[in-house]
């Protein structure tokens, strides 16, 4: 059924008149132009397509937008800020993080997710929170890597 929905996407309050049921992978992709998010398994099992909503990691291909009215949406896009990248895109460069970049967007939403669950996470919590984020060229030692860079920075330092 076609509903006009609002939120708040990357910090604008933005309406959207779709089928509620549509996923907003393909609301954010298709319908608003924002194709940092990716689409990965379809199934919700990859982690491409995470975004945060109320700052928690979701997958949008397995979330009906009816799910998100009246809440805050982050996509990767919306993470930079004056110009300047989040310090978990930061340590991503830093660290090379990422190869063919395709998982790094859902990787890197999904850290900030953990890290703002647990701005200190030991390794294994950072292994066990990122485990279901899936990376097929291997770069998984250095997406620790950064993630714990991430985690003193946004602490800082400490």
């Amino acid at each position: 059924m076609t509903e006009t929905l609002q939120f708040t996407l990357n910090d604008i309050d933005v309406r959207v008149t779709v089928d509620s049921d549509r996923m907003l992978l393909w609301v954010l992709r298709t319908d608003l132009g924002l194709t940092g998010t990716k689409y990965g398994c379809g199934e919700g099992y990859c982690g491409s397509c995470t975004v945060l909503v109320e700052n928690q990691a979701v997958r949008s291909c397995q979330t009906p937008v009816k799910e998100i009215e009246g809440k805050n949406v982050v996509t990767i896009e919306g993470l930079l800020k004056d110009g300047k990248p989040h310090p978990v895109q930061k340590t991503f460069m830093e660290h090379d993080a990422f190869q063919c970049g395709y998982c790094t967007p859902g990787m890197i939403i999904n850290a900030c997710s953990l890290l703002h669950e647990n701005p200190r996470p030991s390794k294994q919590q950072i292994v066990d929170g990122m485990e279901n984020n899936l990376c097929r060229c291997g770069a998984h030692k250095r997406i620790l890597e950064a993630v714990q860079s991430a985690s003193k920075e946004l602490v800082g330092g400490r």
